[in-house]
């Protein structure tokens, strides 16, 4: 049994390329410096900051905004000057930033400065993906992604607790900590990848007729995936800002209990993740798997909306939800991916980032809103029951898309 499992482990990260495990380890340290994000909601509502939970959901509605614009601007420089160059002046600008905004007292200052932070921030990610495909082969490609990612979860979870605990005494030094964590991540990326990305280019085909039939935004199949997407990201990326501001003053848990908590979210994706998708991989329709982890979160939320719960009911909530993740989100990426092109990848890319950063926009902002004229517990069934929608309109396009290994 012992053997069976460590040779799984070992199918599942091997055959990767030194660059690539480079990138994870730098993505691991950026990332490990996310206690700003989890924890935006908790502070701008604090004593100390005295804001409404519709104003922090403004708030981050613009770091959504910045987000789906930095997104956009990310990938376009990525074409002209190169994925390195966008990685470091990511990293570095962003380390400026959050030390900036840590200062900054008033909400348009504030509003102004989450913009350009996250724009900055999320230039970062084409770049990234970037590098990953050209550091990448088609054969590894979807584990190359795969170990990005839980570079990203493992760090969020290191963030998340660490974050929870500074943030008992200051919320002042998770702006610190963020910057210098980004800075560092990119004397590692200067240090390591600098020589072997100066000469990098990575092929590009030209397309024959702009906006052709290969285009992604002819792609109405596609076109409707990207809108599924949006809408389920939206009901998700509540667990990382509102649920926290629930968790906090209804159920009244304490700021490390909270982190503790986003950090079992990461924990359990670095754990099982790989070994869940190598075993699941080509099997069924990608899509079927991500119907099935899509109403999952929709559980989530409609059994967070029963009543207030414990501390142990909550860690098996944000166990069920996690896994619904798991599912869900690396079979989103495969999809995109196998129905892209050389040609026309940055197409897919581009439509299937944006589609997140704008949940990032309109999930946090208009629940806030929800929540706070409506109360909590009916904006969790109102979140679920679009989440269980989303669910159910996924395993039609199931049958519409049929059967892609991935």
């Amino acid at each position: 049994m012992i053997a069976k499992t460590i040779s799984a482990y070992r199918n599942a990260y091997s055959g990767l390329s030194r660059e690539t495990w480079l990138l994870s380890l730098i993505m691991l340290i950026n990332r490990s410096g996310t206690m700003v994000v989890p924890f935006l909601t908790l502070y701008m509502t604090s004593p100390e900051m005295g804001y409404s939970i519709g104003e922090a959901g403004f708030v981050f509605g613009c770091f959504g905004a910045g987000a789906f614009a930095g997104a956009y601007f990310g990938g376009r420089l990525t074409d002209r000057i190169g994925f390195y160059k966008v990685q470091m002046m990511a990293l570095l600008g962003g380390a400026v930033l959050f030390w900036i905004l840590g200062q900054m007292k008033s909400l348009p200052s504030i509003c102004i400065f989450t913009f350009l932070l996250s724009f900055v921030n999320e230039a970062f990610r084409p770049a990234n993906s970037t590098a990953i495909a050209y550091y990448s082969t088609p054969e590894n490609r979807t584990r190359s992604y795969s170990l990005n990612r839980l570079a990203v979860n493992l760090g969020w979870a290191v963030g998340s607790a660490f974050g929870g605990i500074i943030a008992k005494f200051s919320y002042q030094w998770l702006f610190w900590l963020d910057g210098f964590t980004n800075f560092f991540a990119a004397i590692l990326m200067w240090k390591f990848l600098g020589l072997a990305a100066a000469g990098a280019t990575v092929s590009r085909k030209k397309v024959a007729h702009e906006g052709g039939k290969d285009s992604a935004y002819k792609d109405r199949t596609y076109l409707l995936f990207v809108v599924l997407v949006t809408l389920f990201a939206a009901c998700f990326f509540q667990l990382f800002t509102n649920v926290s501001v629930y968790f906090k003053q209804v159920l009244h848990f304490s700021e490390p209990f909270i982190g503790m908590l986003m950090a079992i979210n990461g924990l359990i994706i670095v754990l099982v993740e790989m070994v869940i998708i190598h075993r699941l991989e080509g099997r069924r329709s990608q899509v079927a798997y991500i119907a099935g982890g899509v109403a999952m979160v929709a559980l989530f939320y409609l059994l967070l909306g029963l009543g207030p719960i414990g501390p142990a009911v909550a860690i098996l909530l944000i166990t069920l939800i996690t896994f619904g993740e798991i599912l869900s989100m690396p079979f989103m990426n495969s999809f995109w991916i196998a129905r892209s092109s050389d040609h026309n990848r940055g197409q897919y890319a581009a439509l299937y980032t944006m589609a997140w950063s704008a949940a990032q926009t309109l999930g946090p902002m208009l629940s806030a809103q929800l929540a706070e004229h409506s109360g909590f517990r009916f904006t969790w069934f109102v979140i679920g029951g679009l989440c269980f929608l989303v669910a159910i309109i996924f395993w039609q396009l199931k049958n519409r898309v049929g059967f892609h290994r991935s």
